[in-house]
């Protein structure tokens, strides 16, 4: 019988096939997170500290917790856009290292991802889409232009809950930041990594009335076209939609 591609992959990701890494072999570890460019719009977002909503208990977030695909026509809050992200990639110390200690499980403390976002709907906002900077809790402004949700969408097959989104959450793979500690093995946990990063954000989202939905569905060539990634060193690896939850949904 012949082997499938993803039996495949799962055989040459075992560590035996590891070879050298670029640690090993004493490379300066990759910056990180990506460059601000000199010209980038930047946008400062409320403090962690100084956000506070209605304290919910674990296990209610746990149960409450479903995949919401359509959303209510209200704002987000820049307030509860921010807590979103820190809850999913907020940065809470920086060691000597150096490396970053977030509020997510990374392997090795690497945190490979970067965290772009599809705005529609955020008070304070324009449309358009951003990229989060972890170390200085800003945002910057990647592409302003009014095709970019038409092209995000499309790239999603036109699913219905990244047109409804206020926001939707694209998380971006940068391969050398995770490669230069286990090599090929670093695939396997990008994808690992990739699913606390969303779960958090389910959780986070159910204490503040905010629905979530994880998208795996993607045409990669575009999504990546679309972000401007080369799709090889730096490629979208995982999306989720979300929105205000609709308080009486109209019956099917």
């Amino acid at each position: 019988m012949n082997e499938s591609i993803g039996q495949e992959f799962m055989r040459r990701t075992q560590p035996f096939y590891v070879s050298q890494t670029d640690q090993m072999t004493g490379k300066t570890q990759p910056p990180l997170e990506l460059e601000v460019p000199e010209n980038a719009k930047t946008i400062p977002l409320p403090k962690a500290e100084d956000i506070h909503f209605p304290e919910m208990d674990v296990r209610a977030a746990i149960d409450n917790r479903v995949s919401v695909r359509r959303y209510a026509e209200s704002n987000l809050s820049l307030e509860e856009l921010a807590y979103l992200i820190w809850c999913t990639q907020g940065i809470k110390q920086i060691t000597s290292r150096p490396v970053t200690m977030r509020t997510v499980p990374s392997a090795g403390a690497r945190h490979a991802f970067e965290t772009y976002l599809l705005v529609k709907r955020v008070d304070g906002l324009e449309p358009g889409l951003y990229r989060y900077v972890a170390s200085q809790h800003t945002l910057i402004e990647v592409d302003a232009s009014v095709t970019i949700h038409e092209k995000v969408s499309a790239a999603c097959f036109s699913q219905k809950m990244v047109d409804n989104s206020a926001v939707t959450f694209i998380w971006v793979a940068i391969l050398e930041r995770m490669a230069w500690r286990y090599g090929e093995r670093g695939f396997r946990y990008l994808h690992l990594d990739a699913g606390h990063v969303c779960q958090n954000l389910y959780l986070a989202g159910e204490t503040i009335d905010v629905g979530v939905c994880a998208i795996a569905a993607f045409e990669d060539n575009d999504i990546n076209t679309s972000l401007h990634l080369d799709g090889k060193n730096q490629f979208a690896i995982y999306l989720a939609s979300t929105g205000k939850k609709i308080d009486h949904p109209p019956k099917k």
